[in-house]
């Protein structure tokens, strides 16, 4: 498994967060609610984020506008407050991707990851919509090869063995799977996608798969594209369309 340029890059979205810091099992998370009217107690979105965490302000604007769409919305703090420094965007930057992997594997992160859900369930919550970027698409798959959650949704996911990821998605998950593909992405890159279609499209996925593709995009353009380019702008602003539509489709009782 490997990482690329494409997962340090990226550019700071302006917003102000609506959503707060509080410890969900132990684990500090940033977690968001709809402001206006009833919304479903018993589910939560779980958004997974890449190696910035929660702390990126650009997953927090995210999250709210799931929240915006009627979930309550939690960034688990997975990586256990060592996130990748925001300064790693910047040029000359000193950050190596390298050396903060091995501190940050699936042995160092999904009991964190875990603990959140188990609090989560204590308050009730039964089912779980997740949606993974770059790095958290890896934990989406894992998540759903457990059956943890109930509908999946990945953008430029990371991580990933192919195929033998997505035919162990296949053969073990009952989430409904939607991948949001961009056209220059060397994690998940065009081969990656014809072989997801091939495994999971026509109907041979039973409980439900799409690919959306977003021509003239690169890896990391859902939460961390610049936004002054059209065509980026136009995919993060459809991948992100598309996971709430695929959520409302998918989560009806």
């Amino acid at each position: 498994m490997s990482f690329c340029a494409d997962c340090v890059k990226g550019f700071v979205h302006e917003g102000t967060p609506q959503g707060k810091v509080e410890e969900i099992g132990g684990v500090p998370s940033y977690v968001t609610i709809p402001s206006e009217g009833e919304y479903p107690k018993d589910t939560v979105v779980l958004f997974l984020s890449d190696i910035y965490g929660y702390e990126l302000i650009n997953s927090q604007l995210l999250a709210d506008d799931f929240a915006r769409n009627g979930w309550k919305t939690v960034i688990p703090g997975y990586l256990n407050g060592d996130p990748a420094p925001i300064d790693a965007f910047s040029p000359g930057s000193t950050f190596n991707l390298n050396e903060w992997f091995p501190k940050h594997t699936q042995a160092h992160t999904r009991p964190t990851l875990d603990k959140v859900i188990a609090a989560l369930k204590e308050e009730g919550v039964t089912k779980f919509l997740a949606t993974g970027y770059c790095f958290g698409g890896r934990y989406v798959f894992d998540l759903a090869f457990d059956n943890v959650i109930d509908v999946a949704a990945v953008a430029h996911p990371s991580l990933l063995t192919i195929p033998d990821d997505l035919e162990k998605y296949a053969a073990t998950s009952k989430a409904p799977l939607l991948i949001n593909s961009c056209t220059t992405d060397n994690l998940f890159p065009p081969e990656a996608a014809a072989k997801a279609d091939e495994i999971l499209g026509n109907g041979k996925f039973a409980p439900g798969y799409k690919r959306e593709h977003w021509e003239g995009c690169t890896h990391g353009f859902a939460v961390r594209g610049d936004l002054s380019v059209p065509e980026i702008k136009a995919g993060k602003e459809g991948a992100f369309r598309a996971t709430v539509t695929w959520f409302k489709n998918h989560s009806k009782a």
